[in-house]
């Protein structure tokens, strides 16, 4: 998926007060029956952005890896994802069940004892609220949603009307294709979905995001104040159940501005309605971090060992570095640069590089583009074959991010499946640079004279001082073929990249945030809403389309191999590199890791233990 939200500041409110940075050498004394918390201790983590909304499943919640990272460790998934970017299921928070192929019918269930933190029961209810929030089946049919859209925020207005079903809920893994009430179970614990047609991915596309309780209590529904948590709480539930089922509009309306808009991080917020069904809870909120607390409410096999998490809010990589030197951090993992790179290794503390799910590609627009000349195959082919992606990663490298080059458009460095998609690609890899750029353009002219000097216009974040470089790095090889590259650059690049007639190529990362067929599907298919490029090809449609009908491993990573083979071939852009991430972690922690699909290291706390007790 393209990760193209901006980045937003928030004014938090001052946390009451901060725990010290102290890890003891105590014995390990449960909190609660199996807990292997140590009693005091505490663990401080950098991460560079704010804390800005507790629902990490909207447009403005889902623009900061923060918060997916403290919605994460707040609260349990029936499916995560692993340091090797594989799913791992959690029975010990609910099971999956495929009850029918034709049509797909797939069981959810809540394990038995799963509690939210305030201590009402995870059931039925919250998961019917997840799927009206996300599949978007019960929205107001043509309301446009943009047009109360604050630009500078990215927050929705208070102008939407009162009468309207608004939830701005993630549709792009597949849940949208349950456009009917799914089934609630007599014992209240399981939702059974109906997907108008298969799913591959069917174990991945759902899971529990805010409780039914509170999102209620937020909109106004709860028959006293505070309700939420308290003896009103299965009343409250009921009243969103009702809601849904009957698709009553009424009272669906409030329900869905509470949902998409009642959960972000202001001033005022109380730490006490954030809450989740995970190993830890918020506990306090201020200023520069958040505190994050063992979950005494918590029964599953996450649980932890430290029982209190400072997070720290530090923008300035070097600063992050200069903190856990002086003894202030636990765990970062800074943006690289060669400063970072030095300070890291002069302060001898221990770090270590992983491969992220984020790379860098550049994109070709085939259609509608600003001149039209990169939409003729010769041209795209002559453009692709000047870009030096050698000195890119090399100059890339060289500014301290020890990149790795990417060859696949569909999987990246270290996932199942790459080194053969690789491998059965090379020739079509070799057979674009086959052919000098100038011998392409004078071939491309012979068809029509207009094409004998293109322009391409390249679309990049002019504030991003590396795609500045890239972009200045292709236009000057470019140019003895004769290809003008001239800079469309904007700090808008991110709304242009859906923009017709506004770019010819596109600079800008990516970032998987998970297997799901619908990440390669939403990008490649004819007319998808992330196919930037608006490529089109019915032979790549066909093998997605079949690529949608099958869960078996080998044979996705076949299919996601025949894709790359028909955009190669088709030179609809470039995969230039993977990122790395640096880890850097303090001599009073072990356990912590990275993985490719989460957006900051804080991803899996539970694991981390303090050195003393190893």
């Amino acid at each position: 998926m393209v990760d193209v939200h901006g980045e937003k500041e928030i004014i938090l409110k001052k946390r009451a007060a901060v725990a010290a940075v102290v890890i003891a050498a105590v014995a390990l004394a449960g909190c609660t029956p199996g807990s292997r918390v140590a009693e005091g201790s505490t663990v401080t983590v950098a991460v560079a952005e704010a804390f800005t909304s507790f629902n990490a499943a909207t447009g403005f919640g889902s623009a900061v890896g923060t918060n997916a990272s403290v919605v994460a460790a707040t609260n349990s998934s029936f499916v995560s994802w692993d340091e090797n970017g594989d799913p791992v299921p959690d029975e010990s928070f609910g099971t999956i069940v495929k009850v029918s192929d034709d049509p797909l019918r797939v069981r959810y269930t809540i394990a038995d004892g799963v509690r939210w933190s305030d201590g009402v029961e995870v059931d039925a209810a919250d998961l019917l609220l997840s799927w009206a929030a996300n599949s978007r089946a019960l929205n107001t049919a043509g309301f446009d949603a943009e047009a109360h859209l604050d630009v500078q925020t990215g927050m929705f207005d208070d102008t939407i009307p009162d009468d309207v079903v608004f939830f701005d809920g993630f549709t792009s893994n597949g849940l949208d294709r349950v456009t009917e009430v799914p089934e609630v179970s007599d014992d209240g614990r399981s939702l059974t979905l109906t997907f108008d047609e298969f799913v591959a991915d069917w174990q991945l596309v759902f899971s529990v995001g805010l409780p039914a309780h509170v999102v209620a209590d937020v909109a106004g529904q709860g028959s006293e104040a505070g309700a939420a948590g308290g003896a009103d709480a299965g009343s409250l539930k009921q009243s969103v159940a009702q809601a849904i089922a009957t698709r009553d509009a009424t009272a669906l309306a409030p329900l869905s501005r509470a949902w998409t808009s009642g959960f972000t991080v202001a001033a005022d917020s109380d730490p006490a309605r954030f809450v989740g069904s995970g190993p830890y809870s918020i506990a306090a909120i201020g200023d520069d971090g958040l505190t994050l607390a063992v979950n005494r409410e918590y029964q599953g096999d996450h649980l932890p060992q430290f029982e209190t998490i400072e997070v720290r809010y530090i923008s300035d990589p070097l600063q992050a570095v200069a903190s856990a030197s002086a003894g202030e951090l636990d765990v970062l993992a800074p943006q690289s640069s060669p400063d970072v790179v030095a300070a890291i290794d002069a302060s001898g503390l221990a770090s270590s590089r992983v491969t992220t799910g984020t790379g860098e590609v550049l994109q070709l627009r085939l259609e509608r583009s600003a001149n039209g000349a990169v939409e003729h195959p010769l041209v795209r082919q002559a453009f692709l074959a000047s870009v030096p992606k050698d000195r890119l990663i090399q100059d890339a490298d060289d500014a301290g991010n020890a990149v790795v080059s990417r060859d696949s458009f569909t999987l990246f460095p270290g996932q199942t499946g790459y080194d053969d998609a690789v491998e059965a690609t090379a020739a079509s890899r070799k057979h674009l640079t086959s052919r000098a750029p100038a011998e392409l353009i004078a071939a491309a002219a012979a068809e029509n004279p207009a094409l004998g000097a293109p322009t391409i216009c390249v679309l990049f974040d002019p504030a991003n001082p590396r795609r500045l470089a890239q972009f200045m790095a292709i236009r000057d090889a470019a140019a003895p073929a004769g290809i003008a590259v001239t800079d469309c650059s904007s700090p808008d690049w991110r709304n242009l990249l859906a923009t017709p007639d506004s770019w010819d190529a596109a600079l800008f990362g990516l970032r998987s945030t998970s297997t799901s067929v619908q990440s390669a599907t939403q990008a490649l298919c004819t007319g998808a809403p992330l196919n930037y490029g608006r490529y089109s090809s019915e032979a790549v449609d066909g093998i997605l389309q079949r690529f949608e009908l099958t869960d078996d491993a080998a044979d996705r990573a076949g299919m996601l191999a025949d894709v790359d083979e028909h955009l190669w071939r088709d030179a609809v852009g470039l995969p230039l590199f993977q990122l790395t991430s640096i880890v850097v972690t303090s001599d009073r922690i072990d356990g912590v890791s990275v993985a490719p699909y989460a957006p900051t290291v804080l991803w899996n706390p539970w694991e981390w233990m303090p050195r003393s007790s190893v």
